[in-house]
């Protein structure tokens, strides 16, 4: 397995979208993985309160309570334990997709890639430091140690992709 921790890329453009991507590499199963992806009683604890209805076409609602924003969307992509994909946009926005794939890594470990795509003019380097803080904050629930948004972390980020570098970890 490779080293723990969470790996960013420099934004790229693709097509009218810029594209982050970011992978986590945890000694947690993809089944554990899994479960804090999808399921409402771990999704709380790295992401938000929320649901994900588990079929194509099935509806995610997550309630970013402390910012108001709550996202209603639909299962673009699924195939269990491995592939997860939906947009984070609210209902009239457009399409922000997100693709999560898991791998095993390694005997007990897992490689999670999320690939986060925002539409051109919007501001990708703020969407890619704060999903990397999401990330962050699913290792820690991982670790059964839960934590607040990393808001330092999220600034470092952001700043790094905005100068067009990758985010170190």
């Amino acid at each position: 397995m490779a080293e723990p921790g969470i790996h960013c890329e420099p934004l790229r453009r693709n097509g009218a979208y810029l594209k982050g991507v970011m992978t986590l590499h945890t000694p947690h199963t993809p089944d554990a993985v899994w479960a804090a992806l999808t399921e409402p009683e771990r999704l709380v604890d790295w992401l938000a309160p929320g649901e994900i209805e588990l079929r194509p076409g099935g509806a995610v609602r997550l309630d970013f309570e402390q910012s108001g924003v709550v996202i209603d969307s639909q299962v673009l992509r699924l195939n269990p334990p491995t592939t997860l994909s939906y947009s984070w946009s609210r209902p009239g926005e457009p399409l922000r997709p997100i693709d999560w794939t898991l791998v095993a890594d390694g005997e007990e470990g897992s490689r999670l890639t999320l690939c986060v795509q925002v539409p051109g003019g919007e501001d990708a380097a703020r969407a890619c430091a704060g999903w990397a803080a999401h990330l962050e904050m699913l290792a820690a629930c991982l670790e059964g140690v839960p934590v607040k948004f990393p808001f330092e972390t999220f600034q470092a980020r952001r700043a790094a992709y905005a100068a067009g570098h990758a985010p170190s970890d």
